[in-house]
């Protein structure tokens, strides 16, 4: 095939996988819609520490359990009839989709001959695809198809403003760009992204699930899923970040140069350390810790897209 008909079969199958995520997010909704609840438990401890009196001394037989006690591993509802097959079916047109969203990525790497992320709109389908990939992972060991539907809508949207606002032609990549640093740096922050993606998305819904009974799952789950993925991205953004200064050093000339993107980035950084020294810092979980993830994945959001959009620098190669 020629790079015109790869880069024509890759716009393709970016638009198979908007609308496959689109029907895996309505089938992961009829799950939550139609599931059988489970109560809050994180609540539940809150009610048990109050009329509960707690033992002096660690390991007490009477002290309250945590929350990360009463749930060590992430519990939600099962569903059940048309729930269940539902929830089965979204799996697999999610599977399907991501197949798609790989075949897009690979097909574009094709036609341009070169790794395909050499501009905003190869960036957000790399993205997306980094985040489904983040939450098809998780669900191999663990049950968290109770975040499928909101994961499947930000990809499917994050395709969909790709396509809309960001696409570019295929074609060649500006010298600075023209690197084996792209596979380097640019892969380790596509992934990171994907991972604090999962982790933005679960922040939401704790900050939105109500006390008691939900169609969520607890928000003990919510928390814990957020910290994991964070856990397991934070060393590989701040990888990114030393890789992006090597390559800057190559490329310009220096380790850094105050350049917008080098700034957010660090800034981004910063916030997800913040983050992570809340959740080992007495007074600093739940609720308070979320607002702190949150605030991080939104300095990342501006990071990857308002930083490329709306002000100029070195890093300005968005082409919208």
């Amino acid at each position: 095939m020629s790079a015109e008909q790869l880069a024509e079969l890759s716009d393709l199958f970016v638009v198979a996988a908007v609308l496959l995520y689109f029907f895996a997010m309505v089938g992961f909704a009829i799950e939550l819609a139609f599931g059988r609840s489970r109560p809050d438990k994180a609540a539940a401890v809150e009610r048990s520490e109050v009329k509960q009196p707690v033992a002096v001394g660690a390991g007490g037989a009477d002290a309250a359990p945590s929350v990360d006690d009463v749930a060590a591993t992430p519990e939600i509802k099962e569903p059940s009839g048309g729930a269940s097959r539902a929830s089965k079916v979204a799996l697999v047109l999610a599977w399907v989709g991501w197949a798609a969203n790989f075949a897009a990525i690979a097909t574009r790497g094709m036609a341009v001959d070169r790794w395909p992320w050499g501009n905003m709109y190869e960036f957000v389908v790399a993205i997306c695809f980094a985040a489904v990939t983040a939450f098809l992972g998780t669900q191999i060991r663990y049950n968290v198809r109770f975040l499928g539907a909101f994961v499947m809508i930000t990809a499917a949207l994050g395709l969909g403003m790709a396509v809309k606002f960001f696409y570019t032609a295929a074609g060649p990549v500006v010298p600075a760009l023209d690197s084996y640093w792209i596979a380097i740096h640019v892969t380790a922050a596509i992934i990171a992204s994907g991972l604090f993606t999962l982790a933005g998305v679960a922040g939401v819904l704790y900050l939105v699930r109500g006390d008691g009974m939900s169609r969520l799952p607890s928000r003990a789950d919510l928390e814990r899923v957020a910290h994991r993925a964070i856990v397991f991205s934070f060393p590989l953004w701040t990888f990114a970040v030393i890789a992006g200064a090597l390559w800057a050093d190559r490329a310009w000339g220096r380790y850094w140069g105050w350049d917008p993107k080098e700034v957010w980035s660090f800034i981004t950084w910063v916030a997800y350390a913040a983050y992570l020294h809340a959740k080992v810092t007495a007074g600093w979980r739940g609720r308070a810790a979320t607002i702190v993830q949150l605030v991080a994945f939104a300095c990342l959001m501006f990071n990857l897209i308002g930083v490329n959009v709306l002000i100029s620098g070195l890093h300005s190669y968005a082409d919208v």
